[in-house]
């Protein structure tokens, strides 16, 4: 990540400690880059540790009844087995947006503590398969951590990746992973577009969603226009 940092910092032309030129003080010689380094670069700041009284004082079930108000969809992210012999593996995932349409990017959310993750970054691969609302029982099979989730599941190789592409979801992402963040308690992963798709027939029950910690679905729904 520090090497990113120092090449965006040249790319836009801003100094970094190995690129700040030796200056010539109006009196005296020049100065040499090596030994009067103390000169020519600029004091760092003390870096310490967050104390525990410094923390915010906010408390993680607020956190989380506040932000269980935006309702997001849902999806199941997965990878294609590692090997012959094994399964395939997946997740239910809500932490997932589009990011970029040139390129076309997505991204999604992972827990560091997931199981299912490091399976997705040795692939360096994944599908995202879009849930309709009636799929809860598909989402909560895959929401289960050590059971085989595959099980009875019906799915077929996604074009570029071999991700399973599960039978009966309204539309999924083909991707590679593109990138990975820290977030936190969380990954943020994103990938790059390789092929995506939709199956007209199965979005008639319309989109499964979560709202506060349980799953709902559309009663209706308005058409927003930009203005």
């Amino acid at each position: 990540m520090a090497a990113t940092a120092v090449r965006y910092l040249r790319s836009v032309g801003a100094p970094t400690s190995a690129g700040i030129p030796a200056t010539t003080p109006a009196t005296g010689p020049a100065l040499n880059p090596t030994t009067d380094r103390a000169a020519t670069t600029p004091p760092r700041p003390a870096l310490r540790a967050v104390q525990e009284d410094e923390r915010a004082p906010l408390d993680p079930a607020v956190f989380r009844d506040t932000l269980g108000h935006f309702a997001s969809g849902v999806t199941i992210v997965t990878t294609p087995a590692s090997d012959t012999g094994s399964a395939p593996a997946g997740f239910a995932c809500q932490s997932f947006a589009s990011l970029s349409l040139d390129p076309p990017l997505v991204t999604f959310m992972v827990a560091r503590t997931s199981t299912t993750w490091p399976r997705i970054a040795r692939a360096g691969v994944f599908c995202v398969n879009i849930l309709s609302a009636d799929q809860e029982g598909l989402c909560r099979a895959f929401a289960v951590s050590g059971a085989d989730k595959f099980a009875g599941v019906s799915h077929a190789p996604a074009p570029v990746t071999g991700s399973p592409r599960l039978a009966g979801v309204p539309a999924w992402i083909d991707c590679t992973v593109q990138a990975v963040h820290t977030g936190g308690d969380h990954l943020i992963v994103v990938g790059r577009v390789a092929a995506l798709g939709t199956d007209p027939g199965a979005t008639g029950p319309g989109p499964l969603l979560f709202y506060r910690g349980t799953f709902g679905r559309l009663a209706g729904c308005a058409v927003l226009h930009d203005e």
